[in-house]
């Protein structure tokens, strides 16, 4: 069996994309577990993740790291935060903002196995309300249908350190129905530009249609 780093925490599996398992024996959702040196590995699905989607369309700059601090904005159930779980360890914090109740619940039962991981159930355009909590962060992370995606990216980009960075999924159907993709990321890209250098775009087809995954850094 081959296991290959690709980045930090990160690896492949006979060509599978993997995390080693912060919580030994758990999954999450419907991943493989196995075994290799003494470690367990989880198989990181990119159809159920952007983030490793982006991976897999060549994704350049991962700044996801052992001990990172990272504020998740539409962290729902908790797949792709389980793997950014595993990569930042245990001296790592994940603080995961959740609006939706049924999905906060089932968030709530993986925070509570995983402890770098912590629920926020707040709108996150009310980022006053927990930005005590969260402090500043070297990573935004953001997912989220929603309209005023880009927003909602500027109101917390105040709990991002200077300089740290930014992977967003840039959903342009939840944005707008009436405007081709590429204009309703051209408009996003530009809204933020101010606030955010762009680093990278990949599309993440055919793992998510009509998604532009970037990664920026705060200026």
């Amino acid at each position: 069996m081959e296991v290959r780093k690709v980045f930090e925490g990160v690896y492949k599996i006979n060509g599978r994309l993997a995390t080693e398992n912060l919580v030994k024996g758990n999954k999450v959702y419907d991943e493989e577990l196995t075994e290799a040196d003494g470690k367990e590995y989880r198989s990181w699905n990119p159809y159920r993740s952007k983030l490793a989607a982006a991976m897999l369309k060549g994704m350049r700059q991962m700044q996801i790291l052992q001990g990172s601090g990272v504020l998740y904005l539409g962290a729902a159930t908790g797949t792709t935060c389980s793997h950014v779980s595993d990569i930042i360890g245990k001296e790592g914090s994940l603080y995961c903002v959740e609006f939706s109740e049924r999905n906060m619940r089932q968030l709530l039962s993986l925070c509570r196995i995983r402890e770098n991981m912590l629920p926020i159930f707040k709108d996150a355009s009310y980022v006053e309300e927990y930005a005590n909590d969260v402090g500043t962060v070297d990573v935004l992370y953001q997912d989220m249908s929603a309209r005023n995606q880009a927003d909602l990216l500027l109101l917390n980009s105040g709990l991002l350190k200077s300089r740290g960075y930014a992977y967003v999924a840039i959903k342009s159907q939840s944005i707008s129905v009436s405007k081709h993709p590429k204009q309703v990321y051209k408009e996003f890209l530009a809204k933020i530009s101010k606030t955010f250098e762009v680093l990278e775009q990949i599309d993440l087809a055919p793992f998510d249609r009509m998604h532009l995954f970037v990664v920026l850094r705060k200026r």
